[in-house]
């Protein structure tokens, strides 16, 4: 019943994201229409979601649309690979952690954005400039949720299985990675906005030749303000599909951590 329950609710939700879109469709469409906004600064919204439309069948514009979602794709892959391990370690070990808690404190609060300089001088205005940014921005929601994961693992668990005889290997894998594991996956949902952010937002002020964001630099320097909107829109829909992928793979994948919170 619950289950049954959880998949009724997804799509409610859908639609009524979709009928918030829609009455705010409605709005701008009046607003343009009545004159209330100079259509210079905001131009129909009817003639953005042509513009959408035509920029998603346009050969060059997915291109560049791809350069940009492989930067965040390489960027979280990477992230990931160092941030799940590193925080294994570290919600394992307590002195790990407190050797090293004061350096993560003091370069985590650091913007990403305020970076950008630097990486423009170690690696240029391409792809591996932004991928690096990612990296650096991804890093921290998903090695902190690892932590958290790790430190909240049941004791009683742990210990029932060293009972059992096993290994600190298999204790790991079985019990901490398991118990950890939703916590994981939160940090990389979290981790997945965040990278769209910082990539669009390095071809915004680094600049360079390929991506979505030096569409919207090319567009607003001759006054399209149509295109500027349309693919702000497309950055959005990026994220939204990404987060909606995401959430049906930790429905399926976690389900047995949602049983378990609902028991409790």
């Amino acid at each position: 019943m619950a289950s049954a329950s959880r998949s009724r609710r997804v799509p409610v939700k859908w639609v009524r994201g979709a009928i918030g879109a829609g009455v705010l469709f409605v709005a701008l469409e009046v607003l343009t229409r009545a004159e209330l906004v100079t259509a210079e600064y905001l131009p129909p919204a009817s003639s953005i979601l042509r513009e959408v439309f035509s920029l998603l069948t346009t050969r060059a514009f997915l291109r560049d649309l791809w350069v940009t979602i492989q930067a965040c794709l390489i960027g979280l892959a990477i992230a990931t690979l160092v941030a799940v391990p590193l925080g294994l370690v570290l919600g394992l070990g307590r002195t790990a952690y407190k050797a090293t808690i004061v350096v993560i404190e003091f370069l985590r609060p650091i913007p990403s954005v305020a970076l950008i300089p630097l990486a423009i001088l170690i690696y240029g205005r391409g792809t591996d400039m932004k991928v690096a940014l990612v990296v650096f921005a991804c890093l921290w929601p998903i090695l902190f949720n690892t932590i958290y994961g790790m430190h909240s693992v049941d004791p009683v668990a742990a210990d029932t299985a060293r009972v059992f005889g096993l290994g600190r290997i298999r204790i790991g894998t079985r019990v901490y990675l398991r118990s950890a594991s939703p916590f994981i996956f939160t940090g990389f949902k979290i981790a997945t906005s965040i990278a769209v952010i910082l990539a669009v937002s390095a071809e915004l002020i680094a600049g360079g030749s390929e991506g979505i964001g030096i569409v919207m630099l090319e567009e607003a320097s001759v006054g399209n303000q149509k295109t500027v909107y349309a693919v702000t829109i497309v950055t959005g829909l990026i994220g939204l599909v990404l987060l909606g992928a995401l959430g049906a793979v930790e429905r399926r994948m976690f389900a047995w951590a949602q049983a378990e919170r609902a028991v409790a």
